[in-house]
């Protein structure tokens, strides 16, 4: 079945699910959380009495990590424009949430009306007919969130499908500042003026956007799932040479094999890939754009819904950047504190090797061998409990310390579409189950 006759029988079906899930109903909600992600008890709304309909465990579908305050964006924000994110589910369920984001606004985020709906086809605007919903947060149309901190929706019930786009509106009608964003989406989102939260066809959405704003988190309510599979890595995870609007990321070839591969866990998967990201330095700015792996760890991946084990692919940054880190054992030392914090959660970790990247403007032959001394480290076993090798599956066999021609992208660092699926299809998946191994 194609695509697009998948939606059109997604159609039929909702138009069924619509006439006993037109309620809302809550779950956690209108929680704040601050920078690090940790929960404030300061929601002034009154929460909702509606109690849930539905059982199941919250996993996550989506996720962007916040990279930074978006430029241009520092004295209006987007006021009196209906902001709608494009976003891609990994996993289905019967309810839905979502989490705002201000981390990087400079003062506080007025949210008047929010939705959630289900796309009427790949990368449109318009809603298919009978899904939108309105979202509240404790059970108001309504929420501030302080700069610095994000805010869990109250959760909606709505037939919500594996591999298929959802629309999130919200509409903010006062200047905000900084708006907090993901630039590297490769996904295409709308803006419309006014306030159009709550409208189905998407013909006056206009104007597309590379980004996603505000927007960090969709979570749903499943019966299916076993949890949560969180990537936490830079652009490599971020995927920012795969084609737009194509859902082709690693992470996203993963997430189509643990939904329909035979014995493999039934997870929802978290893109919290982060272009530039290393492990060890943050960004610039107060608070610090692209925070380093170390710093945002807490917030962007413990800190998830339902997580039961964790990939990491970072590294290269840490090697490439300036100040070039060359050391190896520090690089190591890094990745291992990651994987103790994990430990300390019950959650199991898998490490990437880093891939080769000859041939990049970068490239020098004694980062190379910084590369070569953490690949050693995670291939000898002491610093994941398992690990999946992106070097061996990408690298051209002839000369290993560049990438093979048909998984480049062009610029010896990145790959190219068949690259991002042959970094999924090398995971073996019953590493990804969620049974822990020994102390490192």
């Amino acid at each position: 079945m194609t695509r697009r006759n998948g939606y059109a029988l997604l159609a039929a079906l909702v138009a069924v699910v619509v006439v006993i899930s037109a309620g809302i109903y809550v779950g956690f909600s209108g929680i704040l959380r601050d920078r690090d992600g940790g929960v404030r008890a300061d929601g002034a709304h009154p929460r909702s009495s509606a109690a849930p309909a539905s059982t199941g465990m919250w996993v996550g579908s989506w996720s962007a990590a916040p990279a930074g305050a978006e430029p241009g964006t520092e004295t209006n924000g987007y006021f009196g424009r209906s902001i709608r994110n494009v976003v891609h589910t990994s996993i289905g369920g019967a309810g839905a949430r979502i989490t705002l984001s201000n981390l990087y606004g400079q003062q506080p985020l007025s949210i008047t009306h929010a939705s959630l709906a289900v796309a009427s086809a790949p990368n449109s605007p318009t809603a298919l007919a009978g899904t939108v919903r309105r979202l509240t947060f404790s059970g108001n149309t309504s929420v501030v969130i302080p700069a610095g901190r994000q805010v869990l929706s109250d959760a909606v019930r709505l037939q919500v499908p594996a591999d298929s786009d959802l629309l999130v509106t919200t509409y903010s009608p006062t200047a905000s500042g900084p708006v907090t964003y993901h630039p590297q989406a490769r996904q295409m989102s709308y803006v419309a003026n006014g306030d159009l939260t709550e409208e189905a066809n998407g013909a006056r959405y206009t104007e597309q956007s590379p980004y996603w704003r505000y927007l960090s988190a969709l979570d749903v309510l499943s019966n299916e799932a076993e949890g949560t599979l969180v990537v936490l890595g830079d652009s490599l995870t971020d995927g920012i040479t795969s084609t737009v609007g194509a859902n082709r990321r690693w992470t996203d070839v993963l997430a189509a094999r643990l939904r329909t591969e035979s014995g493999a866990p039934r997870y929802g998967v978290l893109n919290q890939g982060i272009s530039g990201n290393r492990i060890l330095s943050d960004g610039y700015g107060r608070p610090a754009g692209n925070p380093s792996g170390l710093a945002r760890y807490d917030r962007d991946v413990l800190g998830r819904a339902g997580v039961r084990a964790v990939v990491i692919d970072l590294g290269i940054n840490d090697i490439l950047r300036n100040p070039h880190q060359t050391d190896p054992d520090r690089i190591a030392d890094g990745l291992r504190e990651l994987v103790r914090q994990a430990h300390a959660r019950g959650l199991r970790v898998v490490g990437a090797t880093l891939m080769p990247f000859q041939g990049h403007r970068g490239y020098e032959p004694r980062l190379e061998a910084v590369r070569e001394a953490v690949n050693g480290e995670i291939r000898a076993g002491r610093v994941f409990d398992s690990y999946v090798d992106f070097d061996r599956a990408l690298r051209d066999p002839y000369n290993p310390r560049r990438l093979l021609p048909q998984y480049d992208s062009g610029d010896h660092l990145h790959p190219s579409d068949a690259g991002y699926r042959k970094m999924a299809e090398s995971f073996d998946l019953s590493t990804l189950k969620a049974t822990r191994g020994a102390e490192l």
